[in-house]
């Protein structure tokens, strides 16, 4: 049995897209999941000219909420074939702020020992 490679192409207007290679004859069965629930809306094309499968998965709207949100992409025996995460709402901005506090004591520090540096040559 051919193992299947999933591969991300983008994630562009609320749709993950990618491709799908090693999947044999016939329509992979393939699921997404999030949190363990299955989700609807994951569509596949086959592409005969690559040997390959087009995947495209619309994210619904009702999905996105405060925090991050994994979903899962797999196969009929619940092998993992890929995964994407999608990080929104006040979870994000707090997250973003911490690391530009992070950030900016780093850039002090450094401010400070090269004036330092500077002040001894």
């Amino acid at each position: 049995m051919t193992q299947m490679t999933l591969t991300k192409t983008g994630l562009a207007n609320g749709t993950w897209t990618g491709t799908l290679s090693g999947a044999g004859d016939g329509t992979p069965n393939l699921h997404v999941t999030l949190q363990g629930q299955i989700v609807d809306g994951l569509q596949l094309r086959q592409d005969h000219a690559a040997s390959v499968w087009q995947i495209e998965f619309a994210i619904p709207a009702t999905l996105i909420n405060d925090g991050m949100q994994t979903f899962v992409i797999s196969d009929a025996q619940g092998q993992t074939l890929g995964s994407f995460a999608v990080v929104a709402g006040d979870a994000l901005a707090e997250d973003i702020r911490a690391e530009m506090d992070l950030l900016r004591n780093e850039l002090d520090l450094l401010k400070s020992a090269f004036r330092q540096h500077c002040q001894n040559s």
